[in-house]
């Protein structure tokens, strides 16, 4: 399904509108879009979404773009509302940090494992790329994707790329917080929700050690042997990550300050 054939040029005509309830994910693929020169809308659910769309009728976006696992309205069922206001006009692509059913696929026009660059999403909106794997997640322990970091501060400025973080950073011990009331009521299902909701998060700002370790406590859930532990070296990859980004912030702002001392002149 090709929509757009000449899409290097004509970016700024296109409208993408953003769904996703992880506001990680929300923010970071709202900038970079914008960065791209699309014209970007958000929604913060399923629901919300269906809702703007109804509203703007006479000026929908042509692609849609939504995450498969939020509350409430998603996956086959928001695809089919948003296919009854949109009509074959609007691309539909979906997102996931866990591959889906053929059943669901079949229901977008393409697929996206997060995390995935901003070239493979420009492929899959120009038509020529109807899935992607998303990026490999590192076995080592690599705090920081320096790729994805700088593809992101090329695109703010330091204040803002230090905010981002700080959100990422946020969103995450607010849900470890969550998976570990999770854990003392016995709740498997909730506490691999939010590890699910951490790898995407996390993936998408390219902060390799939490997404790896987000995963594992995913897939392993509350049969893991030591979860506890899990949890708290979970906390101490924030501190990791918090202390780089200091670093790389002190640097961006070096870099973005110009030498007010000028050269001497001699005689």
């Amino acid at each position: 399904m090709i929509l757009f054939a000449n899409m290097n040029n004509g970016a700024a005509q296109v409208r993408v509108l953003v769904v996703d309830d992880d506001a990680v994910s929300r923010e970071v693929l709202s900038l970079l879009l914008t960065s791209q020169g699309y014209s970007v809308g958000a929604a913060d659910s399923g629901d919300a979404a269906l809702l703007r769309l109804q509203e703007a009728r006479d000026s929908l976006p042509e692609v849609v773009l939504t995450d498969l696992q939020m509350p409430g309205l998603a996956g086959i069922e928001l695809a089919c509302q948003i296919r009854a206001v949109c009509g074959s006009q609007t691309m539909l692509l979906a997102m996931s940090g866990s591959e889906p059913g053929g059943e669901v696929q079949s229901a977008f026009d393409g697929f996206l494992a997060k995390p995935f660059s901003m070239d493979a999403l420009q492929e899959a909106i120009a038509g020529r790329a109807a899935t992607s794997t998303g990026g490999a997640i590192l076995e080592d322990v690599t705090v920081l994707d320096q790729t994805v970091y700088g593809k992101l501060a090329g695109s703010m400025r330091p204040e803002r790329i230090g905010q981002l973080y700080a959100l990422c950073l946020d969103d995450a011990r607010r849900r470890i917080a969550a998976m570990q009331l999770a854990a003392s009521g016995g709740d498997d299902d909730a506490y691999r929700k939010e590890a699910h909701a951490i790898k995407g998060g996390c993936g998408m700002v390219g902060a390799c050690e939490l997404q790896r370790l987000a995963t594992s406590m995913e897939t392993r859930g509350l049969d893991a042997t030591n979860h506890v532990a899990t949890l708290d070296e979970f906390l101490l990859g924030c501190e990791r990550l918090e202390r780089m980004l200091v670093a790389r912030e002190v640097d961006l702002r070096k870099n973005a300050t110009p030498d007010l001392r000028g050269d001497s002149t001699h005689e």
